[in-house]
């Protein structure tokens, strides 16, 4: 089943920050380092490009992405004309540190003290934005939730002589044109637990694992993986960690199941994995254009 969530707020957010990008310098877009393709809002970048204004990408969760992964799409982002990317941790203070003259570099005309660098930050819901502002104004000013969609308006800070950040709410999109852009939301918890079916998303996810990462699997839970898809990993993960339906003996609870394994994935348990590279975008693109065409 299709996965689409656009909370009411989002709407009169996304109107807010187009007017308040006419006053910004630079945007700095945070997205997920697992999926930065799918985890990058076009209407963002729509935008800026409406405003002409640079764009500093910040990859932040790196410390739980697959490194050749990232340093794909590093060198893919890099190649765009008016952007930076940079992979990060929000929760490192030696990264966060790194910002500010990140931006600086993107837009020089601010050095002449006359008027204070603007930054405004942007991304989907539960990326890290209030993370990294927190740790931009060392103090907490932007509230942090396990559950997407946590900061529903814009604030202005000031960050310190000459440097002045807008924080903005999450901002999804109307509509999630390919499917596993939003099973892969779904599965790193960009998207409101109303809108999924946990266990559709663990089966999904229990699939690109299997392709690029069945050795984490066969760690984690103990079992072999060869001949399996990803429903049958739901199952096998349901027998290994007990999940068994009350009162049904035998009957396996695959809800909980998928839950064990989506939290595993999101934490970083079952290691450094990516859900997408520069490769596998081209050929999930490709593939869904010749499906159109057909």
């Amino acid at each position: 089943m299709p996965i689409q969530w656009f909370p009411g707020h989002m709407n009169s957010a996304r109107r807010k920050a187009a007017e308040t990008l006419a006053d910004v310098d630079v945007v700095i877009e945070v997205v997920d380092s697992r999926l930065p393709e799918a985890s990058s809002n076009p209407m963002i970048d729509e935008l800026r490009r409406f405003r002409q204004r640079p764009c500093l990408k910040l990859l932040n969760k790196s410390d739980l992405a697959d490194p050749v992964a990232t340093r794909a799409w590093l060198d893919a982002y890099n190649a765009r004309p008016n952007v930076k990317a940079v992979a990060m941790c929000a929760h490192k203070a030696g990264d966060v540190a790194r910002v500010p003259g990140l931006c600086r570099t993107l837009a020089p005309h601010r050095d002449d003290n006359t008027k204070p660098l603007r930054m405004m930050v942007m991304g989907i819901p539960n990326v890290g934005k209030s993370t990294l502002v927190n740790a931009l104004v060392k103090r907490k000013v932007a509230a942090v939730g396990d559950e997407p969609a946590v900061t529903k308006s814009q604030q202005r800070i000031v960050l310190g002589p000459g440097l002045v950040l807008i924080d903005t709410p999450g901002l999804m999109w109307p509509r999630i044109e390919h499917d596993s852009d939003g099973y892969m939301l779904a599965a790193s918890h960009a998207i409101g637990r109303n809108a999924v079916r946990e266990e559709e998303v663990a089966v999904f996810l229990a699939d690109i694992l299997l392709t690029r990462y069945p050795a984490a699997l066969a760690a984690r839970y103990r079992f072999e993986t060869s001949n399996m898809d990803g429903a049958g990993v739901l199952e096998t993960v349901a027998r290994k960690r007990g999940c068994v339906v009350r009162g049904r003996p035998g009957e396996y609870d695959l809800e909980k199941a998928a839950m064990i394994l989506l939290t595993d994935y999101r934490s970083g348990a079952l290691g450094r994995v990516s859900l997408e590279t520069p490769d596998s975008r081209r050929a999930m693109l490709a593939a869904a254009m010749e499906a159109t065409a057909g």
